[in-house]
Formats: structure tokens, sequence, C-alpha cells
């Protein structure tokens, strides 16, 4: 399965996995106005041998297939708190 993938221009770090390109219905509004206006990266296949760096594909294909859509957040940067 193909996937579009959009960072954020508000939320560094942040990004919205979509199945069809430029389909943002299944995202609930207060969402798409926190995340602003999406920036297209790329088109990926959640079946193919590629993985994803901060993102399960498993994961990410099971939550396009329930509820339309995959948010991925940045991770806490660890190394802050142990300063």
């Amino acid at each position: 399965m193909l996937c579009a993938i959009y960072k954020s221009q508000r939320r560094v770090g942040t990004y919205l996995y979509v199945a069809k390109r430029d389909q943002f219905d299944p995202v609930p509004e207060g969402l798409r106005e926190a995340f602003g206006v999406p920036i297209f990266v790329m088109m990926f296949n959640l079946a193919g041998n590629k993985l994803l760096v901060n993102a399960d594909k498993k994961q990410v294909l099971e939550q396009i297939q329930q509820q339309g859509f995959y948010l991925q957040m940045p991770k806490e940067d660890d190394w802050l708190f142990k300063l």
C-alpha cells in the first residue's frame, strides 16, 4: 500500500501519513488546524522493504486502515532531561 507523507509547517518533527495524496477528509478538523498547511514530502510503499526512521510500518498501515491517517509526533529529546 502506498501512502503520502506530509510534514507540518507549524510543528517541527510532526508528520501526517494519509492513504492518498492530498486527501485529508479523514483527518479531524482540529488536527488539520493544529498541523497547518501540509507540505508534501513523498509517497511511501508500506509493503516495501524500506523502513521508516521514526515510525513502525505495521502501525502506520493499521492506523491508516482504521482511521484514515497516521500522525507521527517528534520523540522527546531525552538528553535535555539529563543535563
